[in-house]
């Protein structure tokens, strides 16, 4: 019989879980995850938290995997987050026209969209029929693109990406001065459609623009064309708006719950820690 440790065990049990409840539902084309059983819908923000399991149970076999069929599942799980990632961004390469107006108009209907169809990639909805404009979703997804990419997945595969990846920090970079959507999709808390300046957004655009600065997306393999940049001044804009937000969470939302995203996991975007715990102790007061 096998020798085989209780961590190796435990993280079985873990794989079983995660099949069962996210990898059964990957799209095997586009590798995307629907929103529910009955739906195509893929939102951007659910797929990037959702394969963060993935990548989680991925490196804890990676760290302490006994056997090959250990080794082999850690490959597997990951190469399962290397296909979210690039389905997302095939989604949204889709859309680059898109980006290159939104750089000059900022328009909410030249955003990209909130959302795809798991099953093509494509569109699901008309510019104006959602709250598209939510650059918290985009910067979550930079985020862990360079934190997946600094642990050794490979997700960008040549320069075009490169260059597409170095035009979505453009895109998030100004999210100290642009309305959005925010994390609810509603923007103004009067339901009227109105986006607004949402700290959550702007918490995890920086934690986004820091992360991304000189990552050489190629991993240990690339050289300076696969090397993106930040303007620190971009990064350093977003930090001093924040700072004088929290622990509001825009104009008409006095706290929010998705703060607890940007002072703690996994955006870690504040620094202060008498501000963190501000912060923390006023959506426990508020909202719990």
């Amino acid at each position: 019989m096998r020798n085989r440790s209780n961590s190796g065990a435990r993280l079985d049990y873990y794989q079983r879980i995660v099949y069962r409840t996210i990898l059964d539902l990957q799209n095997p084309v586009t590798g995307l995850l629907p929103s529910g059983a009955h739906t195509d819908h893929a939102w951007v923000r659910d797929n990037v938290y959702s394969i963060m399991a993935v990548w989680a149970l991925a490196q804890a076999y990676r760290k302490s995997a006994d056997l090959d069929e250990d080794r082999a599942k850690t490959y597997e799980l990951e190469q399962s987050c290397v296909k979210l990632m690039r389905g997302l961004l095939m989604a949204m390469m889709k859309q680059k026209e898109k980006l290159e107006r939104f750089k000059e108009t900022q328009s909410t209907t030249d955003c990209f969209h909130a959302k795809y169809s798991s099953s093509t990639g494509a569109t699901v909805v008309g510019d104006n029929e959602w709250g598209h404009l939510q650059l918290d979703a985009t910067s979550l997804y930079l985020l862990i693109l360079a934190q997946m990419t600094a642990s050794g997945l490979q997700i960008v595969f040549n320069t075009d990406e490169v260059t597409f990846i170095q035009n979505l920090i453009f895109y998030i970079e100004s999210a100290y001065c642009i309305p959005d959507y925010g994390i609810w999709e509603r923007g103004d808390k009067t339901n009227h459609g109105f986006p607004e300046l949402n700290a959550s957004s702007i918490g995890m655009a920086k934690a986004a623009l820091e992360a991304m600065n000189d990552l050489d997306l190629f991993g240990g393999r690339g050289g300076p064309t696969s090397v993106v940049h930040v303007l620190a001044d971009e990064a350093q804009k977003c930090h001093a708006v924040l700072q004088s937000m929290l622990p509001r969470e825009s104009n008409s939302k006095e706290v929010d719950a998705a703060l607890l995203s940007i002072i703690s996991f996994p955006a870690f975007a504040v620094e202060d820690p008498e501000l963190i715990q501000q912060t923390r102790e006023t959506i426990e007061e508020k909202l719990q």
